[in-house]
């Protein structure tokens, strides 16, 4: 017996029932993430004072252009069906190290390759050991989580380094935007970096590679596809994004500390998995986790808007976090437990009986009666 290849598509409903929202809402988590994008804007142009002013928005998404930036490798990592805890920490190592060099007389111009160096040597740290040594990412991550912010308390201490040069501070401020837009140069940087990572995950067999290897790894390895390497380079890829944020940050503040983008790595965590990107692997979409990033950024633009303090800020994100991961098996249960409850409906029609066999021989042969 055949059966019809899954494409992916909701189900189509019985004649005389209506389509199930739940069933919709299922498989299309995240243009459901995008309306719920779409329903925070309205609500903030519409309660608060000063929200939909290009000043505050420009401010909103340069806030959160770090996180966005780190989110569109971490995306790809978890596609696969990785994870990298550390980019936070290679972030505040990466600032450290602007500051520590600059400080020591370097040209921006060098220090700048010098950092981005440095996180693709972390990133192949992870990988290595993932994929060399066969540990668990998550568990490697969160012991390099602590390795690299350590590192950064050893290159700067408690101490701060400022006073950076104008030319390039001024093209991370918010204050500083894209001549008729209010976009700011680092977001519009990012949104070119996520057009071709979208590209490179929908519309290219690398991209194919990485949804074949979260879905199965084995069978992805059987199938010819290079799935060692092809993990490894996505480690470096969150090292290399991930200390370019820390030079930005470091920029956009004004400051190299070693606690810079502490507890980062909850938000870019937060903003994949609330675009639907499945943490298992082999589901998900860019534009969900892009959706995700900015649903994050511009809520909280929204609650400090309105005075709502840091702290219940963090419940929010971290309430957000646990949503994005049991919503999706909520759902996925329920439209299992109706599907299965349809297939066990009374009245259902049911597949014809066969035919008996018949007792007649074939002509041409004889009948041996029983003595």
């Amino acid at each position: 017996m055949t059966t019809a290849p899954d494409t992916g598509a909701a189900p189509t409903p019985r004649p005389g029932r209506k389509p199930s929202p739940v069933r919709g809402l299922a498989s299309r988590w995240d243009t459901a993430v995008g309306v719920l994008l779409v329903a925070v804007l309205v609500v903030g142009l519409g309660s608060t004072e000063g929200f939909g002013s290009a000043e505050n928005l420009a401010f909103a998404f340069n806030d959160i252009v770090e996180v966005a930036v780190i989110a569109l490798p971490m995306t790809l990592l978890v596609v696969a069906g990785q994870v990298d805890l550390s980019v936070a920490s290679m972030l505040g190592l990466g600032s450290t190290l602007t500051g520590a060099l600059w400080e020591a007389g370097w040209a921006f111009e060098v220090i700048v390759p010098v950092v981005l160096l440095v996180g693709v040597a972390g990133g192949l740290l992870n990988g290595w050991l993932v994929t060399g040594v066969g540990l668990p990412s998550l568990a490697v991550t969160i012991g390099t989580l602590a390795l690299y912010r350590g590192l950064a308390s050893v290159v700067l201490g408690s101490d701060a380094v400022t006073d950076f040069p104008r030319v390039y501070a001024d093209w991370a401020v918010d204050t500083t935007t894209v001549p008729g837009t209010f976009l700011t140069y680092p977001v519009l940087l990012f949104a070119v970096l996520a057009v071709v990572t979208a590209v490179v995950l929908h519309a290219t067999g690398f991209g194919r590679s990485l949804f074949a290897i979260g879905a199965q790894e084995e069978a992805a390895y059987f199938a010819g596809i290079r799935v060692k390497r092809i993990k490894l380079l996505l480690f470096v890829l969150t090292g290399l994004f991930s200390a370019f944020a820390g030079v930005v940050f470091t920029l956009r503040y004004g400051s190299a500390r070693a606690d810079n983008g502490l507890g980062f790595e909850m938000l870019v965590i937060a903003s994949v998995l609330l675009g639907g990107i499945d943490f298992d692997g082999g589901k998900g979409t860019l534009f969900g986790a892009v959706a995700g990033v900015l649903l994050i950024g511009l809520l909280k633009n929204l609650l400090t808007l309105n005075d709502v303090a840091n702290e219940v800020q963090v419940i929010v994100t971290g309430l957000l976090l646990v949503a994005s991961v049991l919503t999706p098996r909520v759902i996925a249960t329920v439209v299992g437990r109706r599907h299965s409850r349809a297939a066990n409906t009374p009245g259902r029609p049911e597949a014809p009986p066969l035919p008996a066999p018949s007792r007649t021989p074939p002509k041409g042969t004889r009948r041996h009666d029983a003595p």
